[in-house]
Formats: structure tokens, C-alpha cells, sequence
């Protein structure tokens, strides 16, 4: 398997949890057994644990049975619990060669013994891998019960500070306890208790594939969105806020659009962006030849253009763009215009996720495909006006 890569600038979040969600109807959908469905699943998630790493990300926890899995039927809770076996056995050696640590969240007495006594082998062998690498494999953990097994292992209950609670948790003494990017595959949209301590401020990424069709890419994907996000933690936002006024802004469009001129376009970009005179020029400049090369079907140069085009706005405005990426996007967008395309072009230029970027997204393809200059004037100013309630 190929390495994948980040674009320069990525923030890479320091711990990544996952619900493993879909084995099942992924194997019904193609007429087998479920627990080829966790096979597959297996497979799938041992890949993206391997590109976590490769990625920079410190910490990996995988939730692969819950404390109410065991009601499930007993062919298909031997045959995971099989699994459990072959898939530790299996990456005992990656886990020296690659200096990362095993730790099991949840309970052992009701997992077999073997795999109990393995699990507990594992973590004392690697413990010495901390700082390196954190993988948590959550196998009979459920949310209320690391919370109740927590406060039944405090002596002194009277005043527990939250920082001395921790120490109590499955996920103590590690260097990232708390989850930035939680994703879940299949749909599912909760969180169904993983980790309720450690999750308060993680962003969530639902994924709609199930697992066995999740791998490094949608992984490199769910980065790339989260690195977009801004990050509050309940105090003030440090990225620049945005003050176009959303009609000026899109009669500004529709001027460029009917009659495509360097200053028509410096005026656009420079209440859009709110740069100076002589920067909007410039910027503006790069913009008039994109465009141009946009008419001719000439996408070389138009990546090339639209590259020095957002390395001023990255340079002056303060986005963390990545100019080459983001002009591919914006090119891809001009080849096949769809919704996807508009999503993730807006949410790399302006920093948020592709989920918050949907509604402005559907509003830019409305006016791209409206003839009627009417009409068109009127889904620029929703979308601005849209983009402006995300960006200000």
C-alpha cells in the first residue's frame, strides 16, 4: 500500500477515535455471512490505522465491541472474538517496528481469556512507546461504564478535581487523551457513549461508506476537513473575519461576468477579500487570466494563475490556504460543475468544514446554471450572503 500525503499547512489532529460502523449490512448487501463483513471491516481499519501514523496522527482508538454487543448471536461473537485473536497476533511485530502503543479501553473479565491475557501482554510490552504512538482498541467498553468503573476506583470522593477524575479513566497517562476528530462510517450520525469525557470538544466527521469501504483516503479526507474547522474551544476566533456586503459583492460578480475587465475584477476582489488598492490589482490581474484561460479550456495556466491569485490572498488575508491545492479544486470545479466540487472549494478557500459549506455550495451552482441575469444576481447575493453568515 502507497503512502498518502497531506498538503503543506494541514493541521493533523492529535487523536482520531472511530465507531467501526456497516461490517454487517456491507456483507448482507452482497449476500454474505456478517462476519466476512467484519473481516473486510478488519482489513479496512488495519489500513487506516497504518496511514494515522503516516499522517502524524499521535493517537488512534477504535471501538470494535461495545458492552452491548454481546447480545448479539453466538456464531457472530465467536467469529469476531476470533478475529480479535488473529488481528493482535498479526500486528504484535508492527507495533515494536513502528514504536506504538497498545492500550485497551473497557472491561477484560467477560473477553475470553486468551484474548484478555494477549491484550494485557501486548499493553505491558508496549507501554514504553507512549510518547511515540497511542493505539486504544475499545473491546467490551461502553461510555456510562468507564465512567462508573472510574468513580468506583476513587477513595477519597468528596472533592475530586476534574484533572484528578482523569487519572481514573481508561485513557490515563496519556499524552492525548482527548479526541479532536471523531468519525463514524455508515451514516450513523452519534456517538452512542465513545469516550463522553473525552469528546467534549471533538470535532465529527460522519462518513456515509460503510467500513470495509473506508481506507487511507476517506481517512485523508476526514483530516483535510477537520484541519478547515475553526476551533473555538468556547473563546474568541483568531481566524480574519470577513466585512463584504454581499450584494455589493455580487453586482461586483455579475459586472465582471458581463463585461470581463482587469478593473471590474480588481474591485470585485477587493471587497470580497478586503485588501488594499494596489494588492487587489495584482490579485486581480492573476483573476482576469484565470478566467480568460477559463473561456479557452486552457487549465494549465489557469491552475497557474489561480495559484499566484490565492498566494496574495494567502500572504495579505491570513487564510492557511494551500494556493496550489486550492487552485486544483477550483479548476476541478470549472471542469464538473457539481455541488461536491463547489463544497470543497469553498470550505479550503474560507476554512470550515465541507458540512458547513453545503448550503453556500448549492446556492453557487444555482447561479453558475441560471441564464436568466435576473435570477442569477439573485442566487450571487443568497450565496454571498450565505458564505458572509459563515466567514464574518
Amino acid at each position: 500500500m502507497n503512502k498518502i500525503t497531506l498538503p503543506e499547512g494541514t493541521k493533523v489532529p492529535d487523536h482520531v477515535a472511530m465507531i467501526l460502523d456497516g461490517n454487517r449490512r456491507w456483507a448482507r448487501a452482497r449476500g454474505l455471512q456478517p462476519w466476512m463483513g467484519h473481516k473486510a471491516g478488519y482489513e479496512a481499519i488495519r489500513d487506516t490505522a497504518r496511514a494515522a501514523r503516516w499522517l502524524g496522527v499521535h493517537t488512534f482508538t477504535v471501538w470494535v465491541w461495545s458492552t452491548e454487543n454481546w447480545e448479539r448471536p453466538e456464531v457472530e461473537v465467536s467469529e469476531i472474538m476470533n478475529l480479535a485473536r488473529v488481528g493482535l497476533r498479526e500486528i504484535e511485530k508492527e507495533l515494536h517496528d513502528e514504536k506504538v502503543r497498545l492500550v485497551h479501553l473497557g472491561r477484560k473479565d467477560r473477553l475470553p481469556k486468551d484474548v484478555a491475557e494477549l491484550m494485557t501482554r501486548l499493553e505491558m510490552d508496549t507501554k514504553k512507546y507512549n510518547e511515540s504512538h497511542v493505539f486504544n482498541i475499545a473491546m467490551d467498553y461502553g461510555g456510562h461504564d468507564e465512567i462508573i468503573r472510574a468513580i468506583n476506583k476513587i477513595e477519597n470522593k468528596n472533592a475530586v478535581t476534574a484533572k484528578e477524575f482523569e487519572q481514573y479513566l481508561d485513557t490515563r497517562d496519556q499524552p492525548y487523551p482527548n479526541v479532536d476528530l471523531f468519525i463514524r462510517t455508515s451514516g450513523e450520525q452519534r456517538t452512542s457513549g465513545l469516550l463522553p469525557w473525552q469528546m467534549d470538544y471533538a470535532e465529527y466527521y460522519f462518513e456515509p461508506d460503510h467500513l470495509p469501504d473506508f481506507g487511507p483516503e476517506k481517512l485523508k479526507n476526514a483530516i483535510l476537513d477537520f484541519s478547515r474547522r475553526r476551533r473555538r474551544f468556547g473563546g474568541n476566533d483568531a481566524v480574519e473575519h470577513f466585512k463584504f456586503d454581499p450584494k455589493l459583492v455580487a453586482r461586483l460578480e455579475m459586472d465582471f461576468r458581463r463585461d470581463l475587465t482587469a478593473e471590474k475584477v480588481a474591485k470585485y476582489v477587493r471587497e470580497q477579500y478586503g485588501m488594499t488598492k494596489e494588492l487587489a490589482k495584482e490579485a486581480g490581474g492573476h483573476l482576469v487570466r484565470a478566467l480568460r484561460n477559463r473561456e479557452e479550456r486552457e487549465w494549465v495556466a489557469a491552475k497557474d494563475n489561480l495559484s499566484q491569485l490565492y498566494e496574495i490572498v494567502r500572504k495579505n488575508v491570513g487564510l492557511a490556504l494551500e494556493p496550489e491545492v486550492l487552485a486544483n479544486i477550483e479548476v476541478k470545479f470549472w471542469r464538473d460543475r457539481n455541488e461536491e466540487n463547489m463544497k470543497e472549494l469553498l470550505a479550503e478557500k474560507f476554512r470550515f468544514s465541507t458540512f458547513q459549506a453545503a448550503k453556500s455550495a448549492h446556492l453557487a451552482v444555482m447561479a453558475e446554471g441560471e441564464a436568466d441575469p435576473k435570477k442569477q444576481k439573485g442566487y450571487l447575493e443568497m450565496f454571498y450572503k450565505a458564505l458572509k453568515e459563515r466567514v464574518a
